[in-house]
């Protein structure tokens, strides 16, 4: 954990925003794989952890404002507890370390909150994302599921992307902690990627280092030769000399915090010509984006510029007719880049979407497009100095998509059909990193990740 006076200054400027009522943070429960005592790995609500730090199930927050108190409700571990897991401290010891005074047994919550709804005081909470978590709710507030999914509070959720999109230091230096694992996973991963090897034993070795370090993943691995599945968790595909593999991997970070990194390289360690011009124009367009970022520019603009650069250059190559700001403005050009640039990253990869992705990435002066493609985009507004963003272009050849869209003679006046046609087996390009929005400008987080062609083949040829 931070220090207690972090946790207590990140409750003292939530209170700020509100004049009464309750701010009600329940934490995670134990999930269930298969039956009742068999649990997934735990993973705290990030929105609890923010404000109260406490990586453990069956806690809950509540925060009195005309009181002016944070109080923990959660129970010590019990003799039958303890036989299966251990001694555990008492719960107002590990409370005090998150600046937390006042700790009440959980059987005292329901009433609470029912003497609270009898006087006429709002409780706000944010959108609960588990089953579990809106059942227990619906117990709590007395309503029915529907009903509390409906009443999630704005005021908390417009308060809580606030304070938590703009990164403290501590929290840079977390996902800082992170990348170093991550950058070591990478590694692995290119130089264990043989011909004839499995999918699944790259895997390995970079699960394998990240947990020698104690470490969770911030999401699942990709790790394919299906590069074109944008999200592709199958690994068990053999990979084959000349392959193009798309590695996009992060661990967390001891106290949470995400990392999110993708690179692509070639099985054999060599790009193969058609393969290295496509890539160096993904990698061109990622520094230009990077390069773009500074406080105050819409991450809108900066994903369109990207595509323009993509689409400029791959004209060249003869897959777009017309100009660039046609292609793009069109949305023929997500036919090889159909998702958005990037999204916030923190205590989750794609920070605070259990919120609302819209409510996140936009704002008033900026509304989500209906454009294939550009819909994806999963951040749009204006940047501030604190965020920490993904930068993550790229081009895939999608066989489904480009047969359908041919089909179709969608954008057929911008889009040379016969040319995409070459490369249905090409798979994809995608080429990622994590950048902190300074005062000035833009900072790439954590070590170097070998991404250019020649750092990967001299990496790879060890």
């Amino acid at each position: 954990m931070f220090e207690p006076a972090v946790y207590a200054q990140r409750r003292r400027r939530l209170k700020q925003q509100f004049s009464s009522g309750l701010l009600l943070l329940p934490g995670n429960t134990d999930v269930s794989m298969n039956y009742p005592h068999n649990h997934y790995w735990f993973r705290q609500d990030s929105s609890f952890s923010y404000f109260f730090g406490l990586d453990q199930p069956e806690l809950v927050g509540l925060i009195d404002i005309e009181a002016d108190a944070d109080i923990l409700f959660g129970d010590d571990a019990g003799l039958g507890e303890v036989i299966w897991v251990g001694p555990q401290a008492a719960l107002a010891q590990r409370a005090g370390g998150a600046g937390i005074e006042r700790v009440q047994p959980s059987r005292e919550l329901a009433a609470t909150l029912a003497e609270a709804r009898r006087q006429g005081r709002a409780i706000h909470y944010l959108p609960p994302y588990r089953g579990e978590t809106i059942l227990q709710l619906a117990g709590w507030l007395d309503c029915t599921p529907a009903q509390c999914e409906a009443g999630a509070s704005e005021s908390l959720m417009t308060a809580v992307i606030a304070l938590r999109e703009i990164k403290s230091d501590v929290e840079i230096q977390e996902i800082e902690n992170a990348l170093s694992v991550t950058r070591d996973m990478h590694l692995a991963a290119m130089l264990q990627a043989k011909a004839d090897a499995f999918e699944y034993q790259v895997v390995a070795a970079m699960e394998g280092i990240m947990r020698s370090h104690g470490l969770q993943g911030s999401y699942p691995m990709i790790f394919s030769r299906r590069g074109e599945i944008l999200h592709n968790r199958d690994h068990h595909n053999r990979l084959r000399s000349g392959d193009l593999v798309v590695n996009d991997a992060g661990a967390s970070s001891a106290l949470g915090y995400a990392s999110d990194v993708t690179r692509t390289f070639p099985v054999g360690g060599r790009f193969s010509e058609r393969q290295r011009s496509l890539y160096e124009i993904v990698l061109a367009a990622q520094q230009l984006a990077i390069d773009m970022i500074r406080p105050g520019v819409s991450y809108l603009e900066v994903h369109k510029q990207a595509a323009r650069h993509m689409v400029a250059a791959m004209s060249e190559l003869g897959f777009f007719h017309g100009t660039a700001a046609e292609v793009v403005e069109s949305g023929a050009y997500a036919i090889c880049f159909p998702h958005g640039l990037g999204h916030q990253m923190g205590l989750d990869v794609h920070d605070m979407e259990g919120l609302g992705e819209t409510r996140v990435g936009y704002d008033a002066s900026v509304s989500r497009s209906e454009l294939f493609g550009l819909r994806n985009l999963r951040l749009a507004k204006p940047l501030q100095a604190g965020m920490v963003v993904t930068v993550e272009p790229g081009i895939y050849f999608i066989p489904v998509l480009i047969q359908r869209w041919r089909e179709e003679a969608r954008h057929s006046n911008l889009i040379n059909y016969e040319k995409f046609a070459e490369y249905l087996d090409f798979g994809g390009i995608r080429i990622e990193d994590d950048v902190l929005v300074t005062a000035s400008g833009a900072r790439v987080l954590g070590p170097a990740i070998p991404k250019s062609c020649a750092e990967i083949e001299t990496l790879m040829a060890a």
